[in-house]
């Protein structure tokens, strides 16, 4: 089946806030992977800059916007409903309320630190893929799309461990967060970089007939 330009912006939006919402509910997760301590967001959480960025390359940063504006709303959606869902009674047969509660608890916070930090690295990253376009004269899509992705990764994680892990164990002090982020944004840096050819696929798959692109 052909898909149509508008399905693709649908299917890349459907996918774009679906990546937002998993990194968040499903975050509160650690793990560890080759020494690093880690959410599991970070699987999916990449895939948000990748979509913006073939987005941006192929629609401007109007159409940018819209998406991160519809998956801040979602967030907000999901948040609310995530706290009233833990607020609410169990039923007596419903057995695992204190782990259901543990849980979507923690995912709270992690939710709000995902939303604050979410927002500005997204619209920074906006900013300097448009900068590094210019600077470009549209050229070196590689080169954008790694710059402004490393800068807003590095936002993105320094704003979200600190709103989401700083004491929240003793262990956890500004400090030993900071050590958290270095790695962790590095791992980012290395995922960005080994995305770059889907990034090139995506705009010649989302472009087919050139559409105008907005200023």
């Amino acid at each position: 089946m052909k898909l149509k330009q508008e399905d693709k912006v649908h299917l890349l939006l459907g996918l774009f806030v679906m990546a937002v919402i998993v990194a968040n509910i499903m975050g509160a997760k650690i793990t560890t992977i080759f020494g690093i301590s880690m959410s599991v967001g970070i699987f999916v959480f990449p895939l948000t800059f990748l979509i913006t960025d073939v987005i941006e390359e192929v629609y401007g940063k109007e159409k940018t916007k819209m998406f991160i504006l519809t998956a801040f709303f979602a967030m907000i959606l999901v948040l609310l409903f995530t706290a009233f869902f833990v607020w609410l009674p169990p039923a007596e047969r419903f057995s695992h309320n204190e782990e259901f509660v543990t849980i979507f608890s923690l995912s709270i916070r992690m939710i709000i630190a995902s939303i604050i930090a979410f927002l500005v690295s997204q619209f920074h990253d906006i900013w300097a893929f448009n900068y590094w376009k210019q600077k470009t004269k549209g050229k070196y899509l590689w080169l954008r799309n790694n710059l402004s992705t490393i800068s807003s990764q590095f936002i993105d994680t320094m704003i979200f461990m600190y709103l989401a892990f700083l004491y929240m164990t003793p262990k956890f002090t500004p400090g030993f967060v900071f050590t958290l982020v270095i790695p962790y944004w590095l791992l980012k840096v290395f995922m960005a970089a080994a995305d770059t050819p889907f990034c090139y696929l995506g705009v010649w798959w989302l472009r087919g007939e050139k559409p105008k692109k907005s200023k």
